[in-house]
C-alpha cells in the first residue's frame, strides 16, 4: 500500500447506556454519538446527533446513523425520529422505512412518515 493510500478506518459502535447514546469509534477514537431514549416495547427515540469538531464534514454523521439503524434493525426494534439529521437521512432513503414506528414516527407530521413507508413498499 502506497503512502497515498489509506486503509479503511476500523469502526465500532458502542452502546453507552449510562449516557443514553450510541457512540461511533474510528480506530479507537470517539468521533460521534447519537443520543437516544429506549422506550418500551423495543422502540428507540433518536433524539440528537453530534460529531466531534475535528471529524465534521467527513461523512461521520451519515455513517453513524446508518450503523445505529442497522443495530436497531438487528435488535428487531423500531424508531421514533426526533433528531433533524436522522429525519433528513430517512427522507433520502427507503432502506430503513420499515424501522419507523407507525404509531410514533416522530416526524414533524404523520404524512411524511407515511410517505417514507409508502416509498419503501414500492
Amino acid at each position: 500500500m502506497s503512502s497515498e493510500e489509506q486503509a479503511p478506518a476500523a469502526e465500532d459502535l458502542i452502546d453507552n447506556t449510562s449516557q443514553g447514546r450510541l457512540e461511533l469509534y474510528r480506530d479507537g477514537e470517539l468521533v460521534g454519538w447519537l443520543y437516544y431514549t429506549h422506550l418500551k416495547p423495543n422502540r428507540y427515540a433518536l433524539r440528537h446527533t453530534e460529531v466531534e469538531p475535528s471529524h465534521q464534514h467527513q461523512g461521520v454523521a451519515g455513517a453513524m446513523v446508518r450503523r445505529v439503524l442497522d443495530e436497531i434493525r438487528a435488535r428487531e426494534g423500531t424508531i421514533t425520529a426526533i433528531c433533524p439529521f436522522v429525519v433528513d437521512y430517512l427522507s433520502r432513503t427507503t432502506t430503513y422505512a420499515d424501522l419507523i414506528d407507525a404509531r410514533h414516527p416522530g416526524y414533524s407530521d404523520r404524512a411524511s412518515a407515511e410517505s417514507a413507508r409508502a416509498k419503501a413498499r414500492g
